[in-house]
């Protein structure tokens, strides 16, 4: 049943009402920080609050404007909405703190531009997370590019103001050249723009041309290049010379998630699964990304420095939701979607552990951090915890995705058995990269003229924050039924 619930309309606006409040704060930090807080705190709540609306199989819809018949801004909160925008706004409650330390650690500078912008980019993510049709989620997705932009040329040297061109001519290259036009036709094609009420059926009537539909799909498949598929990838190493939360919002929170989301969502709402299987579109779209998954874990085994061994992981990663939905079967996009939520809460601990070691120690190099466990412990515990949820291993989070990939992939009817030694080969690659800097930290001799003895802990508000991640990775892993209730009402 579809209900009118004013609830989307507060939880999209509660970011935007902290920017606001954050920018007319600035020149008190304590009360700046605290209106990020109650903000994150009240749209966790909101977009809790709509859960046992969706729990009994209803959908809630709040419509803003009518642009074009057909065409619409309105939002919309469905199974698969809310598994983003938990994420979304659960993050956000942590990632508040953790920034916090962070700034005033390294005494940074333009912190009140920093929170607001932080801020718009949570407004842009959950925007996306609540579209109701293709129009208002390209809005939305442009909002978080144009709002990010000053993120990552945060520090206004050459460097950030390079990576951060490089960063908005990829996105919004992208979503001009190919997103917007692929709206275009397929508004001429459908007569709407509006996702389809379930997975199956999509929006393409049954006598439009093949042909155009396949060169839709893959502009919309490129055209989201916040989704990392190479070879539209590289953006993501070059925003690295973002502050650590920032590069913590672009792998986990908003910008990623938001890429591999739209791409997802219209994969499975626009396109759909009969669609996709009619025109064979799933196969050459698993192996495409498998490309991707491992090249990109390739590169990152072969880096010295922390965050752009991250950059990669992530990059591998995010391919693993979209291989998921890809094979078309309950399982892989069951796997695909939940890895949303399992990556977010592993890859945002892992960047708040390299953020916790340069503000303690001043280390990017993972050559830089033999012995350095001893000196940070609870700091190297956590990442070691995220770094075995990347792996895959049980019990933390990312078990779970690999267990459903795994298990789609030997559903599938044809070209299983490539898919599944992609997913191993993967995991091998995860623990070649990730195992070592764990274990060196701990284990490995301290380099010779080093002295850790004075070095300790990043303050509180960064460990605190970093630990209930990692504590949230292991108990999601342990107890995956609240989101999977979620992923699985997506596939019926």
């Amino acid at each position: 049943m579809e209900i009118e619930s004013a609830k989307l309309l507060v939880a999209v606006m509660i970011p935007l009402a902290a920017a606001v409040l954050v920018m007319n704060t600035g020149k008190r930090p304590n009360l700046r920080e605290a209106c990020s807080a109650v903000a994150a705190l009240f749209l966790l709540g909101t977009v809790l609050s709509m859960a046992p609306d969706i729990w009994h199989g209803d959908r809630l819809i709040y419509h803003l404007f009518n642009i074009l018949p057909g065409v619409t801004i309105t939002l919309r909160a469905d199974a698969f909405s809310m598994v983003f925008a938990i994420v979304a706004s659960s993050l956000w409650c942590v990632a508040v703190f953790y920034s916090m330390g962070y700034m005033r650690s390294l005494e940074e500078h333009a912190q009140t531009r920093f929170n607001a912008c932080f801020a718009l980019a949570i407004f842009g993510a959950v925007g996306v997370a609540f579209s109701d049709n293709l129009f208002t989620m390209y809005l939305f997705y442009e909002i978080v590019s144009i709002c990010t932009y000053p993120l990552v040329a945060h520090h206004q040297d050459d460097e950030g103001y390079f990576g951060a061109r490089k960063y908005l001519v990829y996105l919004t290259g992208t979503a001009k050249g190919m997103i917007l036009p692929a709206m275009v036709l397929i508004y001429l094609l459908t007569g709407t723009l509006d996702f389809a009420d379930n997975i199956r059926t999509g929006i393409f009537p049954a006598d439009v041309n093949s042909t155009m539909v396949v060169i839709l799909y893959i502009l919309c498949l490129l055209g989201f290049a916040k989704n990392g598929i190479m070879p539209l990838h590289n953006w993501l190493p070059s925003a690295m010379v973002a502050p650590t939360p920032v590069s913590a919002l672009l792998h986990a929170v908003a910008v990623v998630k938001v890429g591999v989301f739209a791409t997802t969502r219209v994969m499975l709402y626009v396109f759909g699964v009969n669609t996709m299987s009619a025109l064979n579109l799933g196969t050459p779209t698993a192996f495409f990304v498998s490309f991707t998954i491992i090249v990109a874990s390739i590169i990152a085994l072969s880096k010295d420095n922390l965050k752009a061994r991250l950059a990669y992981s992530t990059i591998s990663q995010l391919s693993y939701i979209i291989l998921g939905v890809a094979m078309l079967t309950p399982d892989g996009i069951q796997g695909g979607l939940v890895h949303i939520v399992n990556h977010a809460f592993s890859k945002i601990t892992l960047f708040f552990c390299a953020g916790a070691i340069f503000v303690a120690c001043r280390k990017k190099n993972v050559s830089e951090m033999s012995g350095l466990g001893r000196a940070m412990p609870f700091t190297f515990a956590a990442f070691g915890i995220a770094s075995l949820s990347m792996i895959g291993a049980p019990p933390v989070a990312g078990f779970v995705t690999k267990w459903k990939l795994l298990v789609g992939a030997m559903e599938m009817s044809s070209h299983s058995l490539a898919i599944i030694l992609v997913l191993l080969a993967s995991t091998l690659l995860n623990v070649a990269y990730f195992a070592p800097v764990t274990f060196n930290a701990f284990f490995g001799k301290t380099p010779e003229g080093e002295n850790y003895d004075t070095i300790k802990e990043a303050p509180l508000s960064m460990v605190v924050p970093l630990m209930i991640t990692a504590v949230i990775s292991v108990i999601i892993g342990i107890y995956p039924d609240f989101m999977m209730s979620f992923v699985k009402a997506v596939t019926g």
